[in-house]
């Protein structure tokens, strides 16, 4: 499997709008594509339902963006201070040319090695030329992009710690064979998993700003829908695509619209306290809880056009903001999803 799948360019992708059901997963990678501060999404669920195929339509969804020329890390032109080195180097001497390309989607494999995570000396520089060269890595790639980790449930301790160093500074930093590089690596992080292949480390649980479950649909209508459109897709690509572009065209205006807005959007103290008040009564640890809570119901604010965040836009994403949060109370076996719904109608209201 290679790090870095074909070009959205050219790869066909199924349209994010033509997604059937999965409400929740839809709803928290728009929320971490509008504020990608919010600390990126786990995706929980079984096998089949469509965990990939939304990141890649997310991806595909969102406008093209504008890099550095010849910069290996995809630097903002208009965004200086988070330029590489390379870039602030050659900014002196040479006028800034930019272009545009699509967001990336990185795939981080299981079996990756620390090398191919972070990067490492250029082999065939250094044999052929005998020049020390930087050969990025996987977290180079998904810089102002997507890193996307399929059953991180299992990834390896080592890969752990160090997603968890990079998603903490948004850089990464490289010290080995004489080298010592840093660079940017700003993405949203998107991991997928199943419960029942072992639970994620509770570190890197932390750092996922959402949580959302994702079931097989079991009621006729919708199996149907989802065979019916996949079908159709897979049959004609283009022809699907096509059918489906006003319906994307018109989501991707309302994300670039609340990306827009989203500086704006209030948190008024009744907000606050409603979101500090589902944290106190789920018993949830820390203040991480609260404040991805707030961001994400700002952003939801912003999705819908409103300027000040409520108790309707908090119920939205209060339970992948708190279920992965939540400790575990051997006198309530409910699984967390019903903790936080019964908290929501205890505070907020049915």
């Amino acid at each position: 499997m290679t790090g870095l799948r074909a070009s959205l360019a050219t790869r066909p992708v199924f349209p994010f709008s033509a997604i059937v059901g999965q409400e929740e997963m839809k709803l928290g990678l728009i929320v971490a594509a509008i504020d990608p501060g919010i600390g990126g999404v786990l995706i929980f669920g079984d096998r089949g339902t469509g965990k990939s195929t939304a990141v890649r339509a997310l991806a595909s969804l969102l406008p093209p963006m504008r890099a550095i020329e010849g910069c290996a890390y995809a630097c903002d032109p208009g965004a200086s201070s988070r330029w590489c080195q390379d870039c602030r180097e050659r900014q002196p001497f040479e006028p800034v040319r930019s272009k545009t390309i699509p967001v990336p989607v990185v795939d981080l494999p299981l079996g990756a090695t620390e090398d191919r995570v972070v990067g490492a000396l250029d082999l065939e520089q250094a044999l052929a030329h005998g020049v020390k060269a930087f050969e990025p890595g996987l977290l180079a790639r998904a810089n102002r992009g997507f890193l996307y980790i399929d059953e991180a449930n299992l990834l390896e301790d080592h890969i752990v710690d160090l997603l968890l160093d990079v998603a903490a500074s948004g850089e990464n930093l490289v010290e080995r064979e004489g080298l010592s590089i840093r660079h940017p690596a700003r993405f949203v992080l998107i991991g997928s998993g199943n419960p029942e292949e072992g639970e994620l480390r509770p570190q890197l649980l932390d750092r996922f700003g959402l949580s959302v479950d994702v079931r097989t649909p079991e009621d006729l209508p919708t199996r149907v829908d989802v065979v019916r459109r996949r079908d159709a897709f897979e049959r004609d690509p283009a022809g699907f695509t096509a059918e489906w572009a006003k319906h994307d065209a018109r989501l991707r205006r309302q994300i670039v619209l609340a990306r827009a807005a989203l500086p704006t959007v209030g948190a008024p103290d009744a907000a606050l306290e409603s979101a500090a008040r589902l944290c106190i009564r789920l018993g949830t640890d820390g203040l991480r809880g609260e404040l991805t809570l707030i961001r994400a119901a700002r952003a939801v604010a912003a999705l819908d056009g409103d300027s000040v965040v409520d108790d309707r836009h908090i119920r939205r994403v209060a339970p992948a903001a708190l279920r992965h949060r939540l400790r575990r109370n051997p006198l309530d076996d409910a699984v967390a999803t019903t903790r936080v719904e019964r908290a929501i109608e205890e505070i907020l209201g049915a």
